[in-house]
C-alpha cells in the first residue's frame, strides 16, 4: 500500500504543491494539512514545506510553531513518525524543538538562490536511508536564514550519534560544520535546507532529490 504524506500548509507556505507532485510522481499519495488542525488523519509521514510561515514574522518558524496542528505533529513524532521539513519546515522544526540548533541569516547577509553539491553522510535517518554514505546531491537552495546554529556541545552530540546526515560540498551560507541537513537522536525527525522537491525530474535540472524523498515514503511505508 502506498505510503500516504501529509503537507502542512502554514499562511506563506509556497512550496507544498511541489512537495505533492514529487511525493505523487514516486507512487506515494499526498495531502494538505492545514496548520489550524489539530489531528493529522491518517497519515504514514509528515513533511513541512519551504515558504514563509505566518510571514517569518519575528523570526522564521517562531510563529508556526504555535499552529495547532505543531502539537499532532510533535505526537506523530514522539511515536516515531518520519517527519521532514524542509527549508522553512527546517527553521519551523528547531523553533518547535523538535531539532537542536537554530538557523540563522547567511553569512554575507544575502539571500540565496542556486543549486549546491551535498554529501550524504548518514544513512539512518528517515530521509537518507535509501542513499548510500558519501553520495553526492546536486539540490537546489532557496534561503536567507539557512546559516545553522548551534552550540558546541550540541555540535558534538550531533556528530557523535551520526545525526548530520547532509554536509555542504562547498559551504554557501556559513552553516557550522557544513551542515546543510540534520536528524534528532532517533532519526526519525529531519530538517534540512535544501529542496529535494525541486530535485525530482532531470530534465529540469536534477533529479538528486529522488533518493531523498524515496527515503521518506518507505519510512512511511514501513509504518503503514
Amino acid at each position: 500500500m502506498s505510503a500516504r504524506v501529509g503537507v502542512v500548509l502554514f499562511p506563506g507556505s509556497n512550496c507544498e504543491h511541489d512537495a505533492i507532485e514529487a511525493v505523487e510522481a514516486l507512487g506515494g499519495k499526498a495531502d494538505i494539512v492545514w496548520h489550524g488542525a489539530t489531528t493529522l488523519g491518517d497519515v504514514d509521514a509528515v513533511l513541512l514545506p519551504g515558504g514563509f510561515a505566518h510571514g517569518d514574522y519575528l523570526r522564521p518558524g517562531a510563529i508556526a510553531r504555535f499552529s495547532p496542528v505543531m502539537e499532532a505533529v510533535r505526537r506523530f513524532a514522539g511515536d516515531a513518525g518520519p517527519v521532514v521539513g524542509i527549508c522553512n519546515g527546517f527553521q519551523v522544526l528547531t523553533e518547535a524543538g523538535l531539532l537542536p540548533g537554530a538557523l540563522q541569516k547567511n553569512s554575507g547577509l544575502k539571500f540565496m538562490c542556486t543549486t549546491v553539491e551535498v554529501r550524504v553522510e548518514s544513512v539512518r535517518s528517515t530521509l537518507t536511508s535509501a542513499a548510500s554514505v558519501g553520495d553526492i546531491l546536486r539540490i537546489p537552495i532557496n534561503h536567507f536564514e539557512g546559516n545553522y546554529t548551534c552550540d558546541p556541545a550540541t555540535l558534538a552530540r550531533l556528530r557523535s550519534d551520526e545525526c548530520v546526515v547532509l554536509r555542504y560540498v562547498d559551504n554557501p551560507n556559513g552553516s557550522i560544520d557544513d551542515i546543510a541537513g540534520i536528524c534528532n537522536t532517533a532519526g526519525n525527525v529531519v530538517g534540512l535546507m535544501p529542496h529535494p522537491e525541486r530535485a525530482s525530474d532531470p530534465l529540469l535540472g536534477s533529479g538528486d532529490g529522488l533518493v531523498l524523498l524515496r527515503s521518506l515514503l518507505n519510512s512511511g511505508g514501513v509504518r503503514r
